[in-house]
């Protein structure tokens, strides 16, 4: 009788895991993947911009396929395959790998462990040994307290580096978008008013934080798979209708003659190319908002596919359009769906904001956990999941800061320089503190 009973109970339960595995999959989008999925306003428009004197087919192409190398081994191989797997008890982020290393190589400046921790299950696991290669490093540090100590800042230094990441990627996202006033339609808004209309809308963002992230979540998610679908088709359509050839660019012999074209250009413009992964570390350092397994699914099931074949797309206009390089996505649109697209591209960037907001706030929390940080107020806006929180300080300062970053620069491309080195050396640092875990 009970195994009966069991057997009518499991596919209950796996319908009930499935169904809270979509749910979080689909709330996913609207706080982990809007940057991500808004980097096809500004790549190629910054990545292209230092490149005037190579106007041809073969630097798109090469271009093209950086950029799709750029997307498939940095979210999808190292974050969706491997760093994804390595949380501290379900939070991600660069403190929880330090935190995490702490534990087992027994190496913490930091007051991150208790001596009861040993006998939990979770730290506790005999017969597990260390690898090879990471054994001999970890005694090295356990042995040198200066390199602890150097560890630590770099690790700080990093936390640092994604706060400022959580300052520029409102102000660029949301100046991306509505560039497109500037373009067609309008007369060519003045940068002046496309400036204090990016200040009314990032001032509305923040306004909405304190909401929680799962009421957030609700009514951005629509906006990103909406745009996410659109961009998809969109950019098949273009594929279609101005260079079918471009598929060819996914082979990396372009990127070899790139280099060979442009030269010491290439090289510069690699730092636009690596826009098209900004947002990226946001998997990680949001994972204590959702699960692995539903930012993995969100990911290889919508994002990667849309994302290629939009920049395929763009790639493809400009093949045949590069005088339109200054403005390449929205130009790129067909004339008949463009008000629709730019309302929502808006609404996208405005959404891209949010995932390095909330990262930015498990940062915060995780550096006050490790007594890093001055004390502030940390309100959990979730009866379910413990790691969506809202800090109302940060908060406040992030939008002030955000909107000084706007009215002082004002020029996507000067604030994209900055935003791709934040951006490299999150996803650089990562992958290091990684290796040693």
């Amino acid at each position: 009788m009970d195994e009966e009973i069991g057997a009518a109970a499991a596919p209950q339960g796996q319908w009930k895991y499935h169904k809270a595995l979509s749910l979080l999959a689909f709330q996913s989008f609207g706080v982990v993947y809007g940057d991500l999925s808004t980097s096809p306003l500004y790549v190629f428009k910054s990545a292209l911009s230092g490149l005037d004197k190579y106007s041809d087919e073969a630097t798109v192409f090469g271009l093209l396929s950086l950029i799709f190398w750029t997307l498939t081994l940095i979210p999808l191989l190292k974050y969706v395959i491997i760093v994804l797997g390595a949380d501290d008890n379900g939070e991600g982020g660069t403190f929880a790998l330090y935190s995490l290393l702490c534990r087992h190589a027994k190496m913490s400046l930091l007051p991150n462990q208790q001596a009861a921790d040993e006998e939990l299950s979770t730290y506790y696991q005999p017969g597990v040994d260390r690898t090879a290669m990471s054994s001999p490093f970890k005694r090295f540090l356990e042995k040198h307290k200066k390199l602890r100590t150097c560890l630590l800042l770099f690790v700080l230094f990093g936390a640092c580096m994604v706060i400022g990441d959580g300052v520029l990627t409102p102000t660029i996202s949301v100046l991306a978008a509505l560039s497109g006033l500037q373009d067609r339609g309008t007369g060519g808004l003045g940068n002046g008013w496309v400036v204090l209309i990016a200040c009314v809308v990032l001032v509305g963002l923040f306004a909405l934080q304190h909401r929680g992230t799962h009421r957030v979540a609700f009514v951005f998610a629509p906006i990103v798979v909406l745009w996410l679908l659109s961009i998809g088709i969109i950019g098949l359509y273009n594929i279609i209708h101005w260079n079918p050839r471009v598929c060819l660019a996914l082979s990396p012999h372009y990127i070899v003659k790139f280099f060979k074209i442009t030269g010491r250009d290439g090289w510069i413009s690699l730092g636009g190319v690596l826009l098209a992964v900004t947002g990226t570390e946001a998997m990680f350092a949001d994972l204590g908002h959702f699960t692995a397994a539903s930012i993995r699914l969100a990911f290889v099931g919508v994002i990667y596919p849309c994302l290629v074949l939009q920049y395929m797309g763009q790639a493809a206009f400009l093949s045949k359009n590069m005088s339109d390089v200054h403005d390449s996505f929205y130009l790129s649109i067909p004339r008949t769906v463009f008000w629709p697209m730019f309302v929502l591209a808006s609404l996208a960037a405005i959404v891209g904001s949010q995932s390095i907001i909330s990262a930015t706030f498990s940062i915060v929390k995780q550096c006050l956990s490790l007594g890093c940080f001055p004390r502030v107020k940390v309100v959990h806006t979730s009866r379910w999941i413990y790691g969506q929180i809202y800090i109302p300080e940060i908060n406040w300062i992030l939008m002030v800061l955000c909107l000084a970053v706007t009215v002082g620069f004002r020029d996507i491309n000067i604030i994209g320089n900055a935003y791709g080195k934040f951006d490299h050396f999150n996803n650089a640092e990562t992958m290091q503190i990684l290796w040693y875990t």
